[in-house]
């Protein structure tokens, strides 16, 4: 039995997304290159499902790319949810705004420009569900800036927490950096979680 078939079954037999989730893929082969930044069916099916579950009001997400994750997981928020992103390629903004505008979803998203941590910094008030999947090396800053904000109960994914196998034997700054997130969070006694191996690694944080 080929177990490496499984990720595809997994695939085929999730439903399917949206046709301008669909494009937005496409496109992003097209014409933006680096499609391994998109997060994928699999993770994207699964964050629009956590976020129709939890029915976050306010989330954040530490990079955007362009914007299949924000659509996934808007799809599963409230109608009058709000969505804010991070990210510092004004290119991808762009690329991702064409097709925020082109969905019902897409008006409860929106992105800021600049580096996510000065970003949180200036953000006020509560969120009920943070998603994080930026430069590797700040996953820990991250997950340390954006835990305050979180109200008790709210939501913290990790996308990328396998990083390739690279966990196994860090040798590279972001190997060490996911790696030293995955620890913490095992015994942080302010959250709990568990640790998916969906595609490349989902941690799923819940904020005591």
């Amino acid at each position: 039995m080929d177990l490496n078939n499984l990720d595809d079954y997994c695939i085929e037999t999730t439903q399917a997304e949206p046709d301008l989730l669909i494009e937005l893929v496409e496109k992003t082969y097209s014409d933006m290159g680096y499609p391994n930044k998109l997060s994928g069916k699999t993770i994207g099916r699964t964050l629009k499902l956590l976020a129709k579950i939890a029915q976050p009001k306010r989330a954040l997400e530490i990079g955007m790319f362009t914007g299949y994750s924000a659509l996934s997981i808007a799809e599963g928020m409230p109608a009058s949810g709000e969505l804010i992103c991070c990210e510092t390629n004004p290119r991808a903004i762009e690329f991702a705004q064409s097709f925020f505008d082109r969905s019902e979803h897409g008006k409860k998203i929106k992105a800021i420009f600049g580096p996510a941590l000065d970003t949180i910094e200036s953000l006020e008030g509560e969120f009920d569900f943070v998603f994080i999947d930026a430069d590797k090396r700040n996953y820990l800053n991250y997950y340390e800036a954006v835990l305050p904000l979180v109200r008790s109960g709210g939501l913290i994914i990790i996308d990328n927490s396998l990083w390739q196998g690279r966990v196994l034997d860090p040798k590279e700054n972001s190997d060490i950096a996911v790696n030293q997130v995955n620890r913490l969070i095992a015994q942080d006694n302010r959250v709990e979680n568990v640790h998916l191996n969906v595609r490349d690694g989902l941690n799923i944080v819940v904020k005591h």
